[in-house]
């Protein structure tokens, strides 16, 4: 295996948090927190895949690389692959990291975590996964549930993915953390694959390779990242920040 692609996707554009890559953390916008949390993770080279040059002059003014992409894409799947195709249009590196660009407090383990399931040839898609301890969380629907079965002592094979309190009976349950290292093979064909059934019921776009018979495994990390959607989480990690 070459080393990954890590492309992080920016939009300006969102209703909770008006201009959310460009919000400012201790001193710097947030999508160059996160492209910094992607160079600490040292698992190739990393790019920003936006769609306005405000983004692209931010990550620029602060020596990463940008890459302006269509403002029509569907999902972030197509905007990751577009920018790939562009920077790597002769397929380098054989996988692309999908890192989102609203997690500015992730840790750089957890980045690689998401890679290490690629050392096994069999499997198309990795990524990553937290214990859900708080009971409040259990049957919130926003805590997407990763259901899988054991492979190693902490990485699983996923069965499935759902908004649902599942599976039942004793034991633990886990939230699935949307971020994606895909081998590149597996994410030319993923593209070119219509929405699914169970994707378009349970609006996850993960389903849609699962139905379509590929293989995602799951590393196991101690905690979430914090992610940043409203203007009550940027405090949060404002704070969290000051706090190192």
């Amino acid at each position: 295996m070459t080393s990954a692609l890590v492309v992080i996707p920016a939009r300006l554009a969102a209703t909770r948090l008006p201009n959310k890559p460009l919000a400012d953390i201790c001193g710097k916008p947030m999508i160059v927190r996160v492209l910094e949390q992607a160079r600490n993770a040292d698992i190739g080279p990393v790019i920003v895949a936006c769609d306005h040059e405000s983004i692209a002059e931010a990550v620029r003014d602060h020596g990463g690389e940008a890459i302006m992409t269509r403002v029509d894409h569907e999902s972030g799947s197509d905007r990751i692959h577009e920018a790939a195709c562009s920077v790597d249009p002769d397929g380098k590196h054989d996988v692309v990291l999908n890192l989102q660009g609203d997690v500015p407090l992730i840790a750089p383990e957890a980045i690689r975590a998401a890679f290490t399931p690629l050392s096994d040839p069999a499997v198309d898609i990795g990524t990553i996964m937290t214990e859900i301890r708080a009971e409040k969380f259990r049957n919130d629907p926003s805590f997407v549930k990763a259901v899988v079965t054991p492979i190693g002592s902490s990485v699983f094979r996923a069965l499935y993915f759902t908004r649902a309190t599942a599976p039942s009976g004793d034991g633990p349950l886990y939230q699935h953390i949307g971020v994606y290292a895909y081998r590149r093979t597996a994410m030319e064909r993923f593209v070119t694959l219509a929405p699914s059934p169970l994707e378009i019921r349970e609006k996850l776009e993960q389903l849609r390779a699962l139905e379509n018979g590929m293989r995602i495994d799951v590393s196991l990390i101690d905690t979430a990242p914090m992610d940043v959607n409203t203007p009550e989480d940027l405090e949060r990690a404002r704070a969290a920040l000051e706090a190192q």
